[in-house]
């Protein structure tokens, strides 16, 4: 059972705005200690298959902007992180069920998601674009190059690359693809023309995947923000986990993240 709050006290962070001289101080509520004197710790729901925000490192562990994102703000809170394991199909029930504090993991501010989740302040703005083999040319660029019988798209099932694929590509013949992990290889092994995915995944996949190409990252088929996902209601960690992103957005912090994964000299992976 999650410990009673039983008080409330702010940690001030001063941090310089980057290029400025104007002081900014952020609030940040902490959850207080329980009175057994044990942290309580930060349930944070992950897909884990969303590089650069999100990726599973094959021991039970995570990585990616995000993952550093959640665990940043756990620290400031003085508690320890465990994240929870969850797949885009099935994050409606499981982020209420398994009890998670947040969700991260590259989730777009999509409306549907109101329902069962509070939303974090928008740290990041992304949109789709096509992944295709280089050896396509610029064959995919268009929806309209896309949606027409005979091109095999692929999605991954469940989240909004699905969403996307139905209501742009009736024409298209659609897979939908059990993860996001193992479905380039689909598109590498010509079983599949092309997938529509986040622009900055793509920058991202296309160098673990030589063979393939992101088309027009730069222009994407539409603009969406990228949030942390909040429980309903929880003032406490809500206020506090936007005072958080406050300080990372104003020091630069998220902005070198995602340097280190898709930036000109990247070297995550």
């Amino acid at each position: 059972m999650r410990s009673r709050i039983t008080r409330l006290s702010c940690r001030v962070a001063a941090v310089l705005v980057a290029g400025g001289t104007a002081l900014v101080e952020v609030a940040i509520p902490a959850v207080a200690q329980p009175d057994n004197g044990v942290a309580t710790v930060v349930r944070a729901c992950t897909p884990g298959d969303y590089p650069p925000y999100s990726i599973g490192d094959g021991a039970g562990g995570y990585r990616g902007v995000d993952i550093e994102l959640a665990r940043g703000f756990a620290a400031a809170l003085g508690r320890p992180i465990e994240f929870v394991p969850v797949t885009w199909a099935t994050l409606k029930t499981d982020f209420v069920e398994r009890n998670c504090d947040i969700a991260v993991g590259g989730i777009s501010d999509q409306a549907s998601r109101h329902a069962f989740a509070d939303f974090s302040i928008t740290y990041g703005t992304d949109g789709k674009a096509p992944i295709t083999r280089r050896s396509n040319g610029a064959a995919y660029s268009s929806i309209e190059e896309i949606n027409r019988p005979g091109v095999r798209v692929i999605a991954n099932r469940g989240g909004t690359n699905e969403e996307f694929a139905r209501t742009n590509f009736p024409q298209a013949q659609l897979t939908l693809w059990p993860d996001n992990l193992t479905i380039f290889g689909e598109i590498e092994q010509g079983r599949a023309d092309v997938f529509v995915t986040d622009a900055v995944e793509g920058r991202y996949r296309v160098r673990q995947h030589p063979d393939l190409q992101v088309l027009h990252p730069e222009t994407p088929y539409d603009s969406f923000g990228k949030v942390l996902l909040v429980r309903k209601n929880d003032l406490v960690v809500a206020t506090a986990l936007n005072a958080y992103l406050a300080t990372q957005l104003a020091t630069g912090s998220v902005d070198r993240l995602f340097d280190q994964w898709i930036g000109p000299t990247a070297s995550a992976g």
